[in-house]
């Protein structure tokens, strides 16, 4: 089973690089499921209906969300009606949505979890926790992907050593830039603290670098937005093991604007 994982698409340009990209990233890899973090994707602030919908007409499967998941206040009125966009599991009791999913694929099921983590965040449950009660719904074995949107390194670590042998993945998102620290850990789950966003370049995570500059510089409210200009796409590819949902192999996806794509 092939699990291509596309980055936080940020805003129109995210968009855009997603669904010209796409065709080739299925052309060059076979994904047998793609999952996109989704939670910056209207305007660089949430999720709406027609963003999602044409997200999964291009071949999406699943789409997260995290911290900006109620950005949009639309989301209210269809969440709860949409199976495969999953907000971070661990929101209290009675939270709109789901955080949890199953995902048919020609090489079988994969489960697909998603986290948000506590550490500069706002308050959550405990994402540990969570996983431990998500993960008793399932047969060991299982495949299993789980998106952690967290803000650290040691917080997304932790999580995925503690995971280690229950879960096929854990893929950080929400810093927007990618790491190059993947890894299978000793019990076969692939590892990878943060697969980056796919939007603007040549801003600041994605926002507009002059406004951010202004922020930094001056300490007043700056109202952010969405840099234009060239794009990059970041994701990651795990292969796992059907019968055991063990990982064999990661590997990062990066395409620039400024550097040539080969199939």
């Amino acid at each position: 089973m092939r699990l291509l994982m596309i980055g936080d698409i940020v805003g129109t340009p995210g968009q855009s690089a997603l669904y010209d990209h796409l065709p080739r990233l299925k052309r060059g890899y076979h994904p047998d499921l793609i999952v996109v973090n989704g939670e910056n994707a209207a305007d660089g602030r949430g999720i709406t209906r027609s963003i999602a919908r044409e997200m999964m007409g291009s071949g999406v499967d699943c789409i997260t969300l995290g911290n900006h998941a109620w950005d949009k206040r639309e989301v209210f009125d269809f969440i709860d009606d949409e199976p495969r966009i999953l907000r971070p599991a661990n929101y209290p009791e009675g939270t709109p949505g789901r955080g949890f999913a199953r995902i048919s694929s020609r090489q079988g099921e994969l489960a697909v979890i998603s986290l948000m983590g506590r550490s500069f965040l706002s308050s959550v449950d405990c994402p540990f926790r969570r996983a431990d009660s998500l993960l008793k719904q399932l047969k060991p074995g299982t495949p299993v992907f789980v998106d952690f949107h967290a803000e650290t390194t040691s917080e997304k670590q932790a999580l995925a050593w503690y995971l280690q042998g229950r879960v096929s993945a854990v893929v950080g998102t929400h810093t927007h830039v990618q790491t190059a620290d993947e890894r299978i850990l000793p019990q076969g789950t692939a590892y990878l603290s943060d697969v980056g966003m796919t939007g603007p370049y040549d801003g600041v995570l994605g926002m507009d670098r002059d406004l951010v500059v202004k922020k930094f510089l001056t300490q007043l409210p700056v109202r952010f937005e969405v840099s234009q200009g060239r794009t990059q796409l970041n994701g990651v590819v795990i292969d796992i093991q059907p019968s055991t949902g063990k990982a064999k192999r990661i590997e990062r996806v990066r395409i620039d604007d400024d550097q040539p794509w080969f199939e």
